[in-house]
């Protein structure tokens, strides 16, 4: 009697709740650039819509869009803190306005649910991102060559903008579409050159 197939891995679905248009702008930018799929919604109704009629891995919720007495964080608190072996298949990440630190970091601490305070730096978000995905096994082994892949832009963009803070301004972790073309054009042309000076130093055994 043949053995059952392994299931198939389930897709990444991120759903982000976001009223600020920049910041949901910016968030799927990120997450996009992942392959995973992604939804924006501006509100708890839609947002406890789309848990009821779809199939998410996580949630990227703007605490003030969200608001911390709300049914919708309620929710979120109650699904995101099952553990995988017990059957949660969601996890929730809180992003956290600067201005309204003070007003909401305690309480999500408080519920043991994670967060980030906007704004962040690009790498610091998305392995939290894929910290929590690893958790309720959807991605295999969570990124870590973030900041590697883009250690020169996070370089020249800290330079430009004189920060010293561990939170880059939304400028700082916003990439232009020209920085990213370049950042590629310069991976390209260095694998292009690697095996080049190989063949110019020769085999000093040949």
């Amino acid at each position: 009697m043949g053995t059952s197939p392994p299931a198939a891995p389930r897709q990444v679905g991120i759903l982000v709740l976001d009223h600020d248009p920049h910041g949901a702008s910016a968030v799927k930018q990120v997450l996009d650039s992942e392959g995973w799929r992604v939804r924006v919604v501006t509100d708890a109704k839609m947002l406890l819509s789309e848990l009821k009629s779809a199939d998410w891995s996580l949630v990227v919720a703007n605490a003030a869009a969200i608001g911390l007495e709300s049914p919708a964080f309620f929710t979120l608190r109650e699904i995101a803190t099952v553990p995988q072996e017990a059957g949660g298949r969601i996890r929730a990440l809180f992003i956290i306005p600067e201005t309204a630190e003070r007003q909401f970091t305690q309480q999500i601490e408080a519920a043991r649910l994670p967060y980030v305070v906007r704004p962040y730096h690009l790498h610091d978000f998305l392995e939290k991102v894929s910290d929590l995905l690893v958790e309720i096994k959807v991605i295999e082994a969570p990124i870590r060559l973030v900041r590697r892949e883009f250690g020169a832009l996070r370089k020249k963009k800290k330079q430009a903008t004189q920060l010293n803070s561990m939170f880059a301004s939304r400028e700082a972790f916003s990439y232009t579409e020209e920085e990213i073309a370049e950042y590629e054009r310069e991976e390209a042309e260095a694998a292009k050159n690697k095996p080049k000076t190989r063949t110019n130093l020769g085999d000093p055994y040949s």
